[in-house]
């Protein structure tokens, strides 16, 4: 797939680049954009609830009554959980929500993600620019141009570039990453994915089938 290169100024160039197609012209795999989308959101959680059990309530310790001849059910001490105040049974306690992926699974759901963007036309090709200071305006003027500024939108640097991110900071509807940041729901999550000329060989680097 050849997709033009475009300016900063929204105007096409007489350039244009072809798209590894093994990285965005592949059969995507669903269930591995599954797996790799649901380890970055568990890796978001804190994990850090925790309820009281019945050993941590604060309460006496004293049996409310005797075992038998009440005509109730036996009671404990007032911390039980059947009792309003007392302890929680199998309540959540502070925990990992992660699990291992295999390295290749997550590079498959990349390139499926990838791939999904090539398919959709939402991927945009910008020829590589700098700030020379953090410029909040001119970079919504970039969006504008090339008419992604009302779009949830997600720029793909080839290294870091602090000005630029500074500058896209504030915006809510996009968000500014390297290449070897790019997770799958940041990909799936954009619906303009710009990527600059010289991220292309970074992510077909990255992303190679034969990497190791």
């Amino acid at each position: 797939m050849e997709l033009i290169v475009y300016k900063i100024n929204g105007e096409k160039t007489d350039r244009k680049v072809v798209l590894d197609e093994t990285i965005f012209g592949i059969e995507p795999n669903d269930h591995a954009i599954y797996l790799d989308t649901k380890l970055f959101l568990a890796n978001q959680r804190q994990g850090t609830h925790s309820s009281r059990e019945r050993s941590e309530v604060s309460g006496s310790t004293r049996k409310l009554k005797r075992q038998k001849g009440t005509g109730g059910a036996r009671a404990g001490d007032i911390n039980s959980p059947v009792f309003v105040g007392g302890g929680r049974v199998f309540g959540p306690k502070p925990r990992d929500y992660g699990f291992k992926l295999n390295k290749k699974v997550k590079r498959l759901a990349r390139r499926s993600a990838l791939s999904y963007k090539a398919q959709e036309g939402q991927i945009i090709v910008l020829e590589d620019f700098n700030f020379e200071k953090p410029q909040t305006k001119k970079f919504v003027e970039i969006l504008n141009k090339l008419a992604v500024g009302d779009k949830k939108s997600m720029l793909v640097l080839s290294e870091s570039n602090n000005n630029v991110y500074l500058s896209s900071r504030n915006l809510k509807q996009t968000n500014v990453v390297i290449a070897s940041n790019v997770s799958t729901y940041d990909i799936l999550n954009a619906k303009s994915l710009i990527l600059l000329e010289s991220t292309l060989p970074v992510l077909s680097e990255l992303l190679s089938v034969n990497r190791d």
